[in-house]
């Protein structure tokens, strides 16, 4: 297992606190020269001196993750590389690791840096459109949710105390007895092309979808019912994270009640227990709480409460074209901003073989590897010639978690080639003689030949 170095950070934590090397030593029942060691990063961090840290100040040892680094390095490399520094793997990952603080101040410069850009070619003319600072308001509650790390305990909490009162396959009535009960809204079931839900707050009546399964429906009621008896949370989480347009803070209040809605079709503490139960299988899961493939891995997504964590997993829908449209991550694995994604990853073989679940060993640039299923999944339809939207859906996880999940049963890793090599995006993945490469690394000269043609392009 790979050591974990994070003196730069234990400094800081010290010094946040007011606290010399000696007293934070007795704290944590250390010998004044082993935690100077620690700091110096002469010894790594061990589980031990962690869960003391946690005894001592109650600290989240997820601070001393090694997450944030893997997901830091792709994105610092692209951005040293537009500025023409070529840094190496291993300057980038000190950078990462034990100076967090400054690495989010480069990322955050260079993200102003091309919002700028961006707001100049609008204003020259070289683009149409409004100018609008920042980032689109989705990918802003992209952020969000990243930052929380899938995770919303306040609402996820509440939502439990709802969901693990019903039955899965009474759900749905269940909650349409609380809309009556206690806030007066009757539910309607009604046949009109395209909708799910429609809410009349005047005459308070819930519209749902005729084609809804009994999941869906109670999905729906959820959603309402956080509005209704959420709301005041849900304010307070909107008008706490930092967005800037009005537009974004309507799409995260949609968000989190959607989020809420989750919780209560699959409470956390049953939800969880049955995976455990059943080492993550996504398709025997869904059957057991009604519910889809993608929600399924949705939730699975989300299982990070303190004391009871699932499996931690990161969850991502795209379609044929490579568009991402949702990404959600409650561990470290990098989702690139820039050049696409892996065609070597196996969310896109998926669409090749529509309906099975494929497992893949994958390995990032950086030496981690992951376990990823896939598997399409289609929505809408439902009549003859009616359009239906198709998408692959991956979840993934850290490969030391591969014993615990059913789907690391069959892997052989001792070959080194049952383990795919994949990256985050051409633009800023340096392997070296990829066949799929499109684009060559951001920063680095072509290596071209007039004289010599070879397999792999940008292969320099």
């Amino acid at each position: 297992m790979k050591k974990a170095f994070m003196g730069v950070r234990l400094r800081r934590l010290r010094e946040e606190r007011g606290l010399t090397q000696a007293a934070l030593a007795r704290s944590l029942d250390l010998s004044p020269s082993y935690l100077n060691q620690l700091e110096r990063n002469q010894r790594p961090l061990t589980v031990p001196v962690l869960l003391k840290l946690n005894a001592a100040f109650g600290l989240d040892v997820q601070v001393f993750s090694e997450a944030e680094e893997a997901r830091m390095l792709p994105d610092l490399r692209a951005a040293l590389a537009d500025e023409g520094v070529e840094a190496s793997m291993a300057e980038m990952r000190e950078l990462a690791s034990n100076m967090p603080q400054i690495a989010r101040a480069i990322l955050s410069m260079q993200s102003r840096l091309h919002e700028a850009q961006e707001q100049v070619d609008l204003l020259s003319g070289r683009i149409t459109g409004e100018v609008s600072p920042g980032p689109a308001p989705f990918e802003a509650v992209r952020d969000y949710f990243y930052r929380q790390r899938n995770y919303i305990p306040s609402l996820d909490e509440a939502a439990e105390a709802i969901g693990r009162g019903y039955r899965p396959g009474k759900l749905a009535e269940g909650l349409s007895e609380r809309l009556a009960g206690r806030h007066g809204v009757r539910v309607m079931l009604e046949e009109t092309p395209g909708l799910k839900r429609h809410f009349d707050a005047q005459a308070k009546l819930l519209r749902l979808s005729s084609r809804l399964s009994p999941a869906q429906s109670a999905f729906q009621i959820a959603t309402q019912l956080a509005f209704l008896e959420q709301g005041g949370e849900i304010d307070r989480l909107t008008g706490g994270a930092g967005l800037d347009s009005d537009d974004a803070r309507a799409l995260l209040r949609i968000g989190l009640a959607n989020y809420f809605a989750g919780a209560v079709v699959l409470p956390y503490g049953s939800f969880l227990e049955a995976a455990e139960e059943v080492r993550y299988d996504v398709e025997l899961l869904g059957r057991r709480f009604g519910v889809g493939f993608e929600t399924t891995c949705h939730r699975l997504s989300t299982l990070q409460r303190p004391q009871a964590r699932g499996v931690p997993f990161f969850f991502i829908r795209v379609d044929r074209a490579g568009n991402i449209s949702k990404r959600q991550s409650a561990t470290d694995f990098h989702f690139s901003r820039i050049g696409g994604s892996c065609p070597l990853w196996n969310v896109y073989e998926a669409f090749a073989r529509p309906g099975e679940v494929l497992t893949q060993a994958a390995q990032m640039p950086d030496g981690r590897r992951y376990l990823w299923i896939a598997r399409t999944v289609t929505h809408g339809g439902g009549g003859y010639g009616e359009p239906v939207k198709r998408f692959s859906v991956a979840l993934g996880c850290d490969l030391a978690h591969a014993d615990r999940i059913i789907y690391g049963r069959d892997l052989d890793l001792g070959r080194a080639e049952s383990v795919t090599p994949i990256g985050a995006g051409c633009k800023i993945c340096d392997r070296a003689n990829c066949l799929q490469r499109a684009f060559p690394l951001v920063g680095r000269p072509l290596d071209t030949d007039p004289d010599s043609s070879r397999r792999a392009p940008y292969s320099g």
